[in-house]
């Protein structure tokens, strides 16, 4: 795998660790040829230490910790597929794995980016959209307003 692969591969498994249960139910349910899927690591949950840093480029520190599941499958073409989410959802997890395995078949790669990857790329941004819009409704402007007595202050 190249290094553009690799970083195209980490791009995709963010986006499935970003969709929902009903996206990937959804796009597994319409998958026309679903291949036989073998558990290699049945899906599990269990903690992460998440570290921080102040500033961004302070010395580390433990945050606290945080629930994560994660899957490894591997499906009758020989591919095998990783998830590692966020909380407690371990058919989200399977469902994210085999979704792994599936973009990595070169013949598969297209479908899994039109059917489930382009539409959770949209409502991250459509997400992230909203957000600004909201925070931006909020914002107030403040300026200084000069009194006619004191002009040397404000030039």
């Amino acid at each position: 795998m190249t290094k553009n692969e690799t970083d195209e591969r980490r791009a995709a498994m963010a986006l499935l660790a970003a969709a929902t249960a009903r996206e990937l139910d959804s796009a597994w349910t319409a998958w026309p040829e679903r291949p036989a899927v073998e558990d290699l690591r049945k899906a599990a949950c269990g903690l992460v230490m998440v570290r921080g840093r102040i500033g961004g480029d302070g010395a580390p520190f433990n945050l606290g910790e945080a629930t994560v599941t994660r899957a490894a499958v591997r499906l009758s073409t020989g591919h095998i597929g990783h998830a590692y989410l966020l909380g407690r959802a371990p058919e989200r997890a399977r469902l994210a794995a085999i979704f792994d395995a599936l973009w990595q078949d070169v013949s598969a790669r297209p479908r899994v980016d039109t059917e489930l990857l382009a539409p959770v790329r949209a409502r991250l941004a459509a997400e992230a959209a909203k957000a600004v819009a909201e925070a931006a409704a909020t914002r107030v402007e403040f300026f200084t307003v000069t009194r006619g007595d004191n002009q040397e202050a404000a030039s």
